[in-house]
């Protein structure tokens, strides 16, 4: 099994699937990853938490539709091509 332009793509597709589905009250408020907690002052600059938080939700909104295609895409040539 060699290291593919296919196999970084399908790799990178799976980490953005992994991101779009995780739930914010099942999961990322047990962590203390919630958006109540990220209350900051006005003119500080937001923190790495806040980041990853607001990279998470943009994810989630924007990418669940082209995941299903992209999914669907990447299954059919899984199919055809083996």
């Amino acid at each position: 099994m060699a290291f593919t332009l296919y196999a970084l793509i399908q790799a990178v597709i799976l980490g953005v699937n992994a991101v779009a589905v995780l739930h914010e009250e099942r999961f990322l408020s047990k962590i203390g990853w919630s958006v109540d907690q990220n209350v900051g002052g006005f003119g500080e600059e937001p923190g790495i938490k806040v980041q990853v938080i607001n990279l998470v939700r943009s994810v989630r909104t924007v990418m669940r539709v082209p995941l299903i295609a992209v999914n669907a895409i990447c299954i059919v040539l899984l199919l055809l091509f083996g």
